[in-house]
């Protein structure tokens, strides 16, 4: 996802806005031998909500395409006279599509293509059951079309196989046709193996002659050799130093949240540091790699949490935390003081979330999308079966917008409860932790059993009680939050805090309402050293 969003140049190369993140556990690497894609589409312009496509019969031989974007038309193309339901990024037959943005050289955006990024997603789910076939899809859209976005990196899954996709297109076609279209790779995620990307294109050399596990265009070496992006032997060719070259940004922004993960979950990868901090292009992490143990749901969802706790870039920790210790810091992202300039990090868990995801692909069952609005830090996931029917009203993208408020949408009411969150985060974003962890294990407790229940039943039926079972799980996240967010306000308003016992806030036991104690617990030290080294001469007690 990246609506409005924006390149930023240094003297050390062009940097995208580090929009979005990808996770991929295949079916061999995790617990429950489900094929798992994350997905946080993060723009500050993004309203958060649920997609919903429901075919249909229909006489229309053609379908209007809108950019994702911006929303502007951009053509008519052909209907497939079969398509599928989507919910999300993910079809009735749990095919998975994510992505996001690195780029690559600007040149290659094609100002005569007509299908961008956003619509090969959503048309593909529609249009195919299988990864394979999406691939398929997507360069037959692009290349019929032409394509109108720039460098893109997609994750690709279904219950058997999961995919890194990476294309780009070839410039203006306009004077010159042959440029209409992209150039592309695409590489099968060994089996017991994960792998991630998050805004830079991660494809470097890749087999010419294994169609089970690596796909490409017929042109993708030579057009960047006509181009003077590449010279030497064709089995020395990188798709991503030839279209996407690594700077500094795309190393600290990008691949810092792909190598966080790997950290968390496989094992030697703190020798990859000075990469992740942009010190070391030549030291560069694999594209997949092998984990310790198997993951489970909850980690791959916790991962999605991360601001880069326990490394050196961790943001709980410096004195742009504040005395509360926030990871985030709010844009711009690079500043100057002195002519030196400085970075702030782009973690995988970001205040401008519009949503974010676990697709689950599950062989043999009904797939589940795990899907939840806002900061992945302090907000958690909902399961919504792949073939529900209906979308839950507070997910809707009819009910509210980023300009108009709902007192029934999901994405505002996260948003009320994570800003005030902000204000003291090392004491309330536990709070919330709290009931995330047991909102989520007791779904995934849950699902299990709704599985067996539904196992017997028709299609149909099937469908109708895991619908049933999605819209009103939802409504029971909205419920729980609604009584977080009154809890919190009470608990910390104003700066202070109550003290609780297990029955709830203690009483003074003169009969009335009245706290029997309040907290005033200040800030951290570290804040207060940096104060009165600012301003102490004239903070000073004087006695």
């Amino acid at each position: 996802m990246k609506k409005l969003i924006f390149t930023l140049l240094f003297a050390t190369g062009a940097m995208t806005a580090l929009a979005c993140t990808n996770f991929i556990v295949t079916k061999g690497a995790s617990t429950d031998s489900s094929v798992m894609v994350t997905y946080a589409a993060d723009s500050h312009g993004l309203y958060g909500a649920l997609y919903k496509y429901n075919p249909a019969k229909r006489a229309a031989a053609t379908m209007p395409v809108y950019e994702w974007d911006t929303g502007k038309y951009l053509c008519d193309i052909a209907q497939s006279p079969v398509t599928y339901a989507t919910v999300g990024n993910m079809n009735e037959h749990s095919l998975i599509i994510t992505e996001t943005t690195y780029g690559g050289r600007s040149e290659l955006v094609d100002p005569q293509g007509k299908i961008d990024y956003g619509s090969l997603i959503y048309i593909t789910l529609q249009r195919a059951k299988t990864a394979r076939e999406a691939i398929d899809v997507i360069v037959e859209l692009a290349t019929t079309y032409g394509y109108a976005s720039s460098g893109e990196s997609f994750s690709i899954a279904d219950a058997d196989e999961a995919w890194i996709m990476e294309l780009i297109g070839k410039g203006d076609s306009s004077a010159d046709p042959s440029r209409k279209g992209i150039v592309w790779v695409a590489r099968r995620i060994p089996d017991g193996y994960v792998s991630a990307h998050a805004n830079q294109a991660r494809i470097t050399n890749f087999p010419l002659n294994d169609p089970q596990n690596c796909l490409y265009s017929a042109d993708v070496i030579s057009f960047a050799r006509t181009q003077g992006y590449f010279e030497g032997a064709d089995a020395d060719f990188s798709f991503c130093d030839a279209y996407a070259p690594l700077d500094f940004g795309a190393m600290r922004g990008c691949e810092a949240r792909v190598w966080s993960f790997f950290r968390a979950v496989a094992d030697d990868m703190d020798r990859y540091a000075d990469y992740a901090m942009g010190y070391n292009k030549d030291n560069r992490m694999p594209l997949w790699v092998k984990p310790r143990t198997k993951v489970s749901p909850k980690v791959v969802f916790d991962a999605m949490r991360d601001h880069y706790e326990g490394t050196p870039m961790d943001m709980t920790t410096d004195l742009g935390a504040g005395g509360h210790a926030c990871p985030y810091r709010w844009r711009p992202m690079y500043w100057t003081v002195d002519g030196v300039e400085y970075c702030n990090e782009r973690a995988t868990a970001t205040q401008q979330t519009g949503f974010w995801l676990c697709g689950q692909a599950r062989k043999g069952k009904t797939g589940i999308l795990w899907f939840g609005v806002d900061d992945a830090a302090t907000s958690c996931l909902t399961p919504i079966y792949c073939t529900t029917t209906d979308v839950p009203e507070t997910l809707s993208e009819q009910n509210g917008s980023m300009l108009r408020y709902s007192p029934t949408s999901m994405f505002w009411l996260f948003n009320r409860v994570t800003n005030f969150a902000y204000m003291r985060y090392d004491m309330i974003s536990t709070d919330i932790r709290k009931v995330v962890d047991e909102w989520e294990n007791a779904r995934l407790a849950e699902v299990e059993k709704i599985d067996a229940l539904t196992a017997g039943l028709s299609a149909k039926k099937q469908r109708k009680e895991q619908t049933a079972y999605s819209l009103r799980t939802a409504q029971a996240l909205f419920d729980r939050w609604s009584e977080l967010d009154r809890y919190l306000l009470v608990k910390y308003v104003d700066g202070n805090v109550k003290s609780e016992n297990e029955q709830g806030f203690i009483e003074n036991g003169s009969g009335k309402d009245i706290p029997d104690k309040i907290q005033f617990p200040g800030y951290n030290e570290k804040w207060k050293r940096a104060v009165a080294a600012d301003n102490g001469e004239v903070l000073k007690v004087v006695k």
